[in-house]
């Protein structure tokens, strides 16, 4: 299942597109691009402190056994996974979005919304799209502008562990 969330009020309002229309991957990549290139919206996930527990999470819910996880980037205002569910989005997605949110926020000292209600989900049908979706993930931040490579930049599975962990501790 390829997955896609974003930060709360990360798009302008006259951009966000109604779930059933997300549906559609045109309308998908079109939200994909403002993501990647807007930068008025809330960065959050720009914040080392806050990449850094979103990638705990992430390796925590696999320890967990909710899924398995293929790829994953975090970008500074949206998250893409590749994950196969070991349990249903509603046992995994939700409790991760609601941790981390609640977590960022405490180490933001901020209250409110952290994370968009709507999330996209794509099911992967063959080996072709799931190539083509990793690949996807892990060149996002290259499409963005944000690193060289797929292996510079720290929040990726694209990275090597030991430049990640250098990255993730300083």
């Amino acid at each position: 299942m390829f997955v896609t969330f974003r930060l709360h009020g990360s798009l302008p309002a006259s951009r966000v597109f109604p779930p059933e229309r997300l549906r559609n991957g045109r309308a998908f990549a079109a939200m994909d691009r403002l993501l990647d290139c807007d930068r008025s919206g809330p960065l959050f996930l720009s914040q080392p402190e806050v990449a850094n527990l979103m990638v705990r999470a992430l390796f925590d819910g696999e320890r967990f056994r909710r899924y398995r996880l293929h790829a994953w980037v975090v970008m500074p205002n949206h998250i893409h996974l590749l994950v196969t569910p070991q349990v249903t989005a509603r046992q995994w997605l939700g409790p991760l979005k609601g941790f981390t949110g609640h977590a960022a926020n405490r180490l933001l000292g901020r209250s409110g919304a952290f994370w968009q209600d709507e999330s996209y989900d794509h099911l992967v049908r063959d080996s072709q799209s799931f190539d083509r979706i990793r690949h996807y993930i892990e060149w996002n931040p290259v499409k963005a502008g944000l690193a060289g490579a797929p292996e510079e930049f720290a929040w990726s599975s694209a990275t090597p562990p030991e430049r990640a962990a250098a990255a993730q501790k300083g």
